[in-house]
């Protein structure tokens, strides 16, 4: 391996980014559907800063115990303070803490990265929540009772009064919001309902782009026969039309690609190695204020394989302008042209099995609105 860290060292020359590290990471028997998104989340700058800054503020305290968060900030933190700018870490302990804590990920089977990355994401956002929670039950604890005023105002908080909810910076980076608009047919009511999202799920075609796959999962669906909708104005079940809206984008955006789909009459699921073309630089024009979110691709989670039960996760990420290969332990230069082999096979049956299939957009500065 040192042989192949000096080789991109070699390749990177004297660009080779200040202060930055390349490492690969080691499987421990097909973990590699983890490695490749650990390594698309370090390079996502925002979050390793924040992690880090985290990481920084909580590792004195004797009384931490270990979690997702904590495992996941030592590993970001080992490889960002190694004196060598290349080489393999083995993620020993955020694998066994992942393992233990869900049974899902103890098999030896092949699993899915992006039920990884949604658990993680999630996992870590409980964590923060549950520790923010007990540090302003002790802070209350702690502080002297508030002095009695005589006949002065009471502050009251009405039984099932829902309070903020908190917004961690997991939720800065990668949540946005979806609005969710159906119209009444009738009486022309528009009903807005809003959900928040980590990342879009979107279903794809063959020969196809990301910019058609965002305007057909924007696209107005009627509801009538069977679908109809029940009207609040009219009181009744009505046809109606709905779409689906980016109501906030996020900073960080994370599109899955639906390239696993169940086939009813063979009772299984098969991988769709559809070409999808996906842009190095991104307009997300199916917002709600019709204004382009302008994105640039740094990460691409790709799998390896023609079938959805077996195959190997690789990562492609974009670091201080150059493009990297990353495959568990090896890591690699790579040109940006290389970029286009991975968006599928525009023929069914193809050898090519390396596909796009989780991608990983940051929002430009010029185009965030204050």
């Amino acid at each position: 391996m040192g042989a192949n860290g000096s080789k991109l060292e070699k390749a990177l020359g004297d660009q080779f980014p200040e202060g930055e590290r390349y490492f690969g990471l080691e499987n421990f028997g097909n973990t590699c559907y983890c490695n490749s998104v650990l390594q698309a989340l370090y390079f996502c700058v925002p979050f390793r800063e924040q992690l880090l800054e985290y990481y920084a503020n909580n590792k004195n305290l004797a009384d931490t115990e270990e979690n997702l968060l904590t495992c996941l900030a030592d590993l970001f933190s080992q490889i960002s303070l190694q004196k060598k700018k290349t080489g393999v870490l083995p993620p020993k302990r955020f694998v066994q803490r992942l393992k233990k804590q869900n049974e899902i990920f103890r098999s030896y089977m092949h699993q899915d990265a992006h039920e990884f990355l949604n658990y993680l994401l999630n996992e870590l956002v409980d964590i923060l929540e549950k520790e923010s929670h007990a540090a302003k039950t002790n802070a209350e604890t702690s502080s002297p009772p508030p002095e009695k005023v005589a006949n002065g105002p009471k502050t009251i908080h009405a039984n099932g009064a829902q309070k903020e909810p908190l917004v961690t910076w997991v939720h800065k980076n990668f949540q946005g919001i979806l609005t969710n608009e159906t119209r009444c047919l009738r009486c022309e009511t528009v009903t807005a309902r809003d959900e928040t999202f980590f990342d879009l799920s979107l279903d794809i075609e063959q020969n196809s782009s990301i910019t058609s796959c965002l305007k057909n999962f924007s696209s107005t669906e009627t509801l009538n026969a069977e679908d109809k909708f029940f009207c609040d104005k009219c009181c009744s079940l009505q046809e109606a039309q709905k779409r689906m809206k980016i109501k906030k984008p996020p900073h960080i955006l994370v599109i899955h690609l639906k390239r696993f789909k169940y086939i009813e009459h063979l009772s299984r699921y098969k991988k769709l190695t559809y070409r999808v073309v996906f842009p190095l630089e991104l307009k997300l024009s199916n917002t709600v204020e019709d204004l382009d979110a302008e994105y640039s691709l740094f990460a691409v989670v790709v799998h390896v394989g023609s079938g959805p039960n077996h195959g190997h996760y690789v990562s492609l990420v974009k670091s201080h302008n150059h493009w990297l290969f990353f495959d568990d332990e090896a890591v690699e230069m790579i040109d940006e042209s290389a970029v286009q082999t991975f968006f599928g096979s525009p023929q069914e049956y193809s050898n090519n099995t390396d596909h796009g299939y989780i991608l990983f957009y940051e929002r430009l500065a010029a185009a965030t609105t204050s």
